[in-house]
């Protein structure tokens, strides 16, 4: 379950960012080529949040694509995996972006003596 080792360094930050403060949720931005699952995510998430501010939270992952750029048609397509050849017309000529972030793009709190 590799999603243990990408949890360590959003925990990390999630930690900074609370400063003290009991988390509720949060969000994470994560690209397909990092094979990161969701439900695996969260599980490795709440194993490592026990006892800290964010005990209990969620983790709500979204898996962002590989976005391709084809040179030859100009067409432009989203794929999980590192693109090879345009789906459209065949050719090599592709520029791929995006795919491997790893962001934490948000933190709810708990309200202040609440659950």
């Amino acid at each position: 379950m590799h999603e243990a080792g990408y949890c360590h360094g959003v925990l990390h930050a999630v930690e900074d960012r609370a400063a003290g403060r009991p988390v509720a949720r949060i969000g994470v931005r994560v690209g397909s080529l990092h094979r990161i699952v969701p439900a695996a995510f969260e599980q490795s998430f709440q194993m490592m949040a026990a006892g800290g501010v964010a005990d209990g939270a969620a983790a709500e992952v979204t898996v962002v694509p590989v976005t391709g750029n084809c040179g030859s048609c100009g067409r432009q397509f989203e794929t999980a995996d590192p693109p090879v050849a345009c789906p459209h017309c065949g050719s090599f000529d592709i520029r791929a972006t995006g795919g491997d972030e790893l962001t934490l793009e948000w933190v709810e709190y708990r309200p202040a003596g609440g659950g």
